[in-house]
């Protein structure tokens, strides 16, 4: 039907079935894995006191969302519920600003076709065995998944581009972005910058920085709560002074330069789900989780396929 011509269908059902038969990751005493099921009472409740999430607002949201969809030439997205909340619960349930941000989300796909264009897990193997990123498997008391980037001595510029780690990181959120928890609760960014050189430092460059910041200030539909920066060298300054000019106000005041203070680290993410080399408890273990995390990744492949063909398509 023509009214129906901007909506495809979805998958949140076929992501909560294949995560309960793929083998979870082993992290130590832990386990790593992807959270695509309902509520339980606590994010509910969360949802309720932070998000506005209730019935009355939801059911007009939802509503004035998909109409807004229907009115924008070109934009083809999936109708179902779990689909939209992903945009409208960062956004605290407003749906005209969810709807700009879903635009924005897409749009930039158009825009840098580099990064964007094809991203689904079998082809960034190499960011994954890198160890440089690792979603960690506790989550803050309060929800937050954490996300943690060693960007510093792990960080081999001549085999791993810094677009590569964008794209890992752009995965790792996205995976992320169809859990309802951490719709919810947000993220949070554990920087880790111990070892970073001045030969490292000459690789970032204002545009990479500018693409970087206009996909997490303005496209990203996640609540990042906060970016932590931790073991920062001096010559750390010259990076951020790259990135700087490109700063909002609200993301300036969700970054905290820890540096080696780990009490101040802890004030923010609790000692449970803190790896003890930033003084948590978390024991993270001695090998490498890069292949097993990749080969998890590739198991929802076909999701992040399907996401490829959702936003602006050609009239023709």
């Amino acid at each position: 039907m023509a009214e129906n011509k901007n909506f495809l269908a979805g998958r949140q059902a076929s992501l909560i079935e294949r995560s309960k038969v793929t083998p979870k990751i082993k992290v130590g005493k832990h386990e790593l894995t992807f959270q695509p099921d309902e509520l339980d009472e606590f994010y509910k409740n969360k949802a309720r006191t932070e998000l506005r999430e209730i019935p009355e607002v939801v059911d007009t949201s939802l509503r004035e969302l998909r109409e807004y969809i229907r009115g924008e030439p070109g934009l083809v997205v999936p109708e179902e519920e779990e689909y939209l909340i992903k945009f409208l619960r960062p956004c605290k349930w407003y749906a005209k600003s969810a709807f700009e941000l879903m635009k924005r989300f897409y749009k930039y796909r158009l825009s840098h076709p580099r990064i964007c264009e094809g991203l689904v897990p079998s082809k960034e193997k190499a960011i994954f065995i890198s160890g440089i990123l690792t979603p960690l498997p506790l989550r803050c008391n309060s929800g937050e998944r954490i996300l943690l980037l060693e960007s510093g001595r792990k960080w081999k510029p001549k085999e791993i581009s810094l677009e590569q780690i964008f794209k890992g990181v752009m995965l790792a959120l996205e995976a992320a972005m169809a859990e309802p928890t951490t719709q919810v609760a947000g993220v949070r960014v554990i920087l880790d910058m111990d070892g970073l050189s001045l030969s490292q430092v000459t690789y970032f460059t204002p545009s990479f920085a500018s693409a970087v910041l206009e996909w997490v200030q303005k496209c990203l539909p996640c609540r990042l709560k906060g970016v932590h920066i931790v073991n920062q060298p001096y010559i750390f300054n010259m990076v951020f002074a790259i990135f700087k000019p490109f700063f909002q106000e609200k993301l300036r005041k969700r970054l905290h330069f820890h540096g080696s203070d780990r009490a101040s680290l802890l004030s923010f993410i609790d000692a449970k789900a803190l790896p003890t080399q930033y003084g948590g408890q978390l024991e993270l273990p001695s090998e490498p989780l890069g292949e097993r995390l990749w080969e998890y990744f590739c198991t929802y492949e076909e999701d992040f396929q399907a996401s490829q063909k959702y936003g602006y398509v050609s009239s023709t």
